[in-house]
């Protein structure tokens, strides 16, 4: 089993900046594909955000992101999401995935273990 524990979420005005942290324990080898960030805002579906190749080589955004948050991964068992100009429609809880076989992909159902996600609020 996978085990990730996300940290970092909060309140923060339009226009500020957030860092979420998401760290793997238990037999992360099985992971060594991609890990990605998905939100999911309330009364809507989770949605993806960014995700990362395990070496952190390669990296992917959903177009909503527009150039406000890069994904990294600054040892093998984190991956961190920097949030800059956030607005208010990027409220939502947030949650770390890692996947077994698929790295960079876009598709929640590729993910094999999630985090129990933290909270982002943007205020206006």
């Amino acid at each position: 089993q996978v085990h990730l524990v996300e940290s970092g979420g909060g309140l923060v005005q339009a226009g500020g900046s957030l860092r979420l942290s998401c760290t793997a324990s238990g037999r992360t080898s099985s992971t060594r594909s991609g890990m990605g960030w998905f939100r999911q805002a309330p009364g809507k579906e989770r949605e993806f955000v960014a995700v990362t190749s395990w070496n952190g080589r390669d990296t992917d955004y959903a177009d909503f992101v527009q150039g406000r948050f890069t994904i990294s991964k600054d040892t093998v068992n984190t991956v961190d999401l920097q949030m800059n100009s956030l607005k208010p429609e990027d409220t939502a809880v947030y949650y770390c995935a890692a996947s077994t076989y698929y790295s960079g992909s876009s598709n929640r159902n590729h993910y094999d273990y999630w985090g129990q996600g933290t909270q982002v609020t943007v205020s206006s």
